[in-house]
């Protein structure tokens, strides 16, 4: 389908790419860049690579602020490297070899692709381009009208092209497109008048209507699973994630064999449901309810803080550029006395005037900063006593509950013991008038069986228990030295990048007055 090249397939290496960018870059500030500083991939906007007989798409990683891509004309097969082009909005693959739509998960931007005049013969694998508004998908080998409908997706595309498929010459493709996609503006470079789609909506009426309802559901069902997904990060968040029902009860029986063969015995289902199992889960959910409290009261304790951090830093630099403005104001003055003074003496107690000016500058800038740093120390050692505080709170709060559930956990397992060796001593003396499953007779073949089989089914439910607090307790510590050690290290590194600013500033200045030579003003 594609042309024939004398030359040999080339290899997408730095040469060609640095090539590439310099040849452009005149007309773009990225090439001048370029030119001047050398090549600097990640500044690129626009990248173009046709007729260059490209076999296979490499090396792109470091633009990762393209926008555009240009490699028609090339004979590439696969599409493929393209993992770290998310900015990518305009993507021309036209006019090569390839035979399937893949790649493309990570470009979650792009709004035009072309892939026309290649071999083509399914649309699929574009679920990521959800901004997609133009598809070039002509002179390919589409032959599924049905094919079509998965385009229906994509809510913002208004431009298809499909000509030269063989699904272009179906006597209904104009009518079908229109039907199934109906925000559809231009369909193979023509625009769709409003007469040709309300035909087409009667001819596919019931079709469509049967599609939509099917979409509804697909989607509601979508949304309720987003919905949970959501609900469940929530929770996590707060470390109670599936406390608010029977999770952690029906967790300890899962694994529990012998517990499961005494739940049979007389008496003892009345117990595990109606006593144990209702007031088991009524604390469960007390942990889940104050665990999302207190979740709330941390966010607002973290959200207090990173707003007093910004009110703080912006009341700062405000008043930096207050006496950057002010020094500026008077550093043109002082520039422009020293160049137009003609004696070398006053030229030299102008300089030393403007150093000591400069330096004081350095100085004023350096304390505001210094001033910063202090009053951050001290909001961030308020806040950390603060959410420590809270943490603690809650971890003695929730075990002091999760011991309720072992009190419980105690009490049932003395009751099943209870009814065990009572049923134990009736079997003994023949007065069992139930019936038992075998499984659960063969327990009752003497007391340290029956004992052991409530003992080991006790202690598998401990340690579900126990499990679960860990769990949580270990979470909810790390989170807080995590975010303890962020707060630390940003703080850190908006204080070496502030005086790195200060620095570079002060220098830039006294640069400018050290280029003032004095035997050059006196010229």
């Amino acid at each position: 389908m594609n042309r024939l090249y004398d030359m040999e397939p080339r290899v997408m290496d730095d040469e060609m790419l640095k090539l590439a960018v310099g040849e452009q870059g005149p007309r773009e500030e990225a090439g001048q860049l370029a030119k001047q500083e050398g090549i600097l991939f990640k500044d690129v906007l626009s990248l173009q690579l046709d007729f260059q007989n490209i076999l296979r798409i490499d090396n792109l990683w470091q633009f990762e602020s393209l926008q555009k891509l240009q490699l028609d004309n090339n004979i590439i097969e696969k599409i493929e490297g393209l993992e770290n082009l998310t900015h990518l909005v305009w993507l021309d693959l036209s006019f090569n070899n390839i035979e399937a739509i893949e790649g493309l998960d990570t470009l979650v931007n792009l709004e035009d692709l072309s892939l026309f005049n290649n071999r083509i013969s399914k649309i699929d694998s574009l679920d990521a381009l959800v901004k997609l508004q133009v598809l070039s998908l002509g002179n390919n080998h589409i032959g599924n009208l049905m094919n079509v409908i998965y385009l229906r997706r994509f809510k913002a595309l208004r431009t298809l092209s499909l000509s030269g498929n063989p699904v272009a010459e179906d006597e209904d493709y104009k009518m079908f497109i229109c039907a199934y996609l109906p925000d559809l503006v231009y369909l193979d470079f023509r625009r769709l008048d409003d007469h040709m789609k309300e035909l087409a909506e009667m001819k596919h009426q019931y079709s469509i209507d049967e599609l939509k309802h099917r979409e509804n559901l697909v989607q509601a069902r979508l949304e309720d699973e987003q919905a949970r997904r959501e609900e469940l990060e929530e929770h996590k968040a707060a470390f109670v994630e599936q406390l608010n029902g029977t999770f952690l009860f029906d967790s300890m029986y899962t694994e529990d064999v012998e517990g499961s063969k005494l739940s049979h015995l007389p008496g003892v289902g009345e117990l595990l449901e109606f006593t144990y199992k209702d007031k088991f889960v009524i604390i469960c959910l007390n942990i889940f309810e104050y665990g999302l409290k207190q979740q709330e009261k941390r966010k607002a304790e973290l959200d207090n803080f990173m707003e007093c951090v910004q009110e703080a830093i912006q009341e700062n630099q405000e008043q930096g550029k207050l006496k950057i403005a002010k020094f500026e104001e008077k550093h043109l003055l002082s520039l422009n006395a020293i160049r137009e003074e003609s004696e070398l003496s006053n030229i030299e107690a102008k300089i030393v005037q403007y150093s000591e000016d400069i330096t004081e500058l350095f100085n004023v800038l350096m304390t505001l900063e210094m001033q910063l740093m202090e009053q951050l120390e001290e909001t961030i050692n308020m806040f950390e006593r603060n959410i420590i505080d809270l943490v603690g709170l809650f971890v003695e709060n929730v075990q002091s509950l999760m011991a309720q559930c072992r009190d419980l956990e105690n009490h049932h397992h003395e009751k099943l013991l209870e009814i065990a060796i009572n049923i134990l001593e009736k079997i003994v003396k023949g007065e069992m008038d139930e019936d038992l499953p075998d499984d659960v007779r063969s327990l009752f073949v003497d007391k340290d069986t029956i004992v052991n089989a409530v003992g080991a089914s006790h202690d598998i439910h401990l340690l579900k228990i126990d499990n679960r607090e860990d769990e949580l307790v270990t979470r909810v510590n790390s989170w807080c030295t995590h975010l303890l050690d962020k707060i630390h290290k940003d703080e850190i590194m908006r204080n070496r990048k502030r005086v790195k600013e200060i620095n570079q500033y002060v220098d830039h200045v006294q640069s400018e007055l050290d280029s003032l030579e004095c035997g050059d003003l006196l010229d």
